[in-house]
């Protein structure tokens, strides 16, 4: 039991930290899914946020990752969709990251998808 308390733990220290990287640049709209309470999820959470450009979601997924790689010396096991900056998606096992542009969030809709989840909208800074 304690160990999974320490998995929570850890959980927790990472997704602040993602989210800091996400506002150091400016990052909008972000939410956070807590899917650990639903069956057969891939992951514990996921943070959906969104970037105006793909300049912006490149900065904001290079800020996540250096945050993450200075405060927890952590990196993500995978990274996709850096070619096009459309939707960028980093995969740190427990917590996947998705960065949208508008357009691709609205198509994709995975607040929606995964509605049964519990959401927690970060505020803007």
């Amino acid at each position: 039991m304690a160990k999974r308390k320490k998995v929570t733990d850890d959980t927790e220290i990472l997704s602040d930290t993602i989210i800091k990287g996400l506002q150091e640049k400016k990052a909008k709209d972000i939410v956070v899914l807590d899917m650990r309470a639903l069956p057969n999820t891939v992951c514990e959470k996921f943070i959906i946020c969104t970037g105006d450009s793909n300049t912006h979601v490149d900065a904001l997924s290079g800020s996540a990752e250096e945050m993450v790689r200075k405060e927890l010396a952590e990196k993500p096991w995978h990274v996709e969709g850096v070619s096009n900056s459309e939707w960028i998606l980093m995969d740190y096992v427990n917590i996947v990251v998705h960065i949208f542009q508008p357009e691709a969030r609205t198509f994709y809709n995975l607040e929606n998808l995964w509605a049964d989840a519990e959401i927690t909208r970060i505020q803007d800074l």
